[in-house]
């Protein structure tokens, strides 16, 4: 079974990536993309583990990009991590900002807390991070709390942060050998998802993410349509952030399970063949 979507503790994952392998290969999937938040960090440690499990690593990241001021992800798999590691410092250093900024932020608002820490250089704390420190410091019951009072989209503790518009974040990925794929559509909620998709083929889209925890059966059929009409690439994943964590910042989804989609194995090859074309 084929795992496209997931998470490690190099962005907002609960696992490390050692830990992610293990955890896919005893849940039956066969090919697992580790896809961090704008980092390729991970990558060599899950590449070490896979060799020990016998499982294939699919190499690929999520990048924040912004579309009608809103939140826009995309995966890209099979990227040149060299060639994406400038863009991605400077990624790194504007996630660094934001999570000072919305720190001071919740200090103004009589809420102090330490800048949560991180255990590699490669990278930064996020929301779900800065939740986990307003319940440790007593602030809020649970991440879900924070979220909805401080730290939501629309809350007294956001801060927006320096983020690739939707052409620009396909074109580097592209440029560094990249298939991307828009990720979980239906969360997206800047626009209807039928006319934000052509804007992103117009821009160079090369799949979507088609399975997704989030996404109903209709939703899902939608996608597969979509795809067939515009000639796209399907891809799923469980979005896989760890045992039973909570999904703060998308109402709805409360845990996921490594392989909870059985997607075919089947769906890889196409992507594998996309991005030899890119090289």
């Amino acid at each position: 079974m084929l795992e496209l979507h997931c998470h490690t503790t190099y962005s907002d994952g609960t696992l490390t990536p050692a830990e992610l392998v293990a955890a896919a290969a005893s849940s039956g999937v066969r090919a697992l993309a580790v896809t961090d938040h704008d980092t390729v960090s991970g990558w060599d440690e899950a590449f070490a583990a896979a060799a020990l499990h016998g499982i294939e690593i699919v190499p690929g990241l999520e990048l924040s990009t912004v579309h009608n001021g809103r939140s826009l992800h995309i995966l890209g798999f099979y990227p040149d991590a060299n060639k994406l590691q400038i863009p991605l410092n400077a990624r790194l250093e504007g996630r660094l900002r934001r999570s000072q900024e919305m720190v001071e932020k919740l200090a103004a608002l009589g809420y102090a807390i330490e800048l949560p820490k991180t255990s590699s250089p490669g990278m930064a704390p996020g929301r779900p991070h800065i939740a986990s420190a307003l319940v440790k410091a007593g602030h809020a019951k649970s991440s879900r709390e924070a979220f909805d009072r401080w730290l939501g989209d629309d809350g007294p503790a956001y801060v927006h942060y320096e983020k690739f518009s939707i052409a620009e974040g396909i074109d580097l990925l592209k440029s560094c050998g990249a298939v991307p794929v828009w990720a979980h559509p239906y969360l997206f909620r800047g626009g209807a998802v039928e006319e934000v998709l052509k804007e992103l083929v117009d821009a160079g889209l090369m799949g979507v993410e088609v399975y997704h925890p989030s996404h109903s059966s209709s939703q899902i059929e939608k996608l597969k349509k979509m795809c067939f009409d515009y000639g796209l690439l399907m891809t799923g994943g469980s979005d896989y952030h760890g045992p039973e964590i909570e999904r703060n910042e998308r109402k709805g989804v409360e845990t996921t399970q490594l392989n909870m989609l059985h997607i075919p194995l089947e769906l890889l090859e196409p992507i594998k063949v996309a991005a030899a074309s890119l090289k």
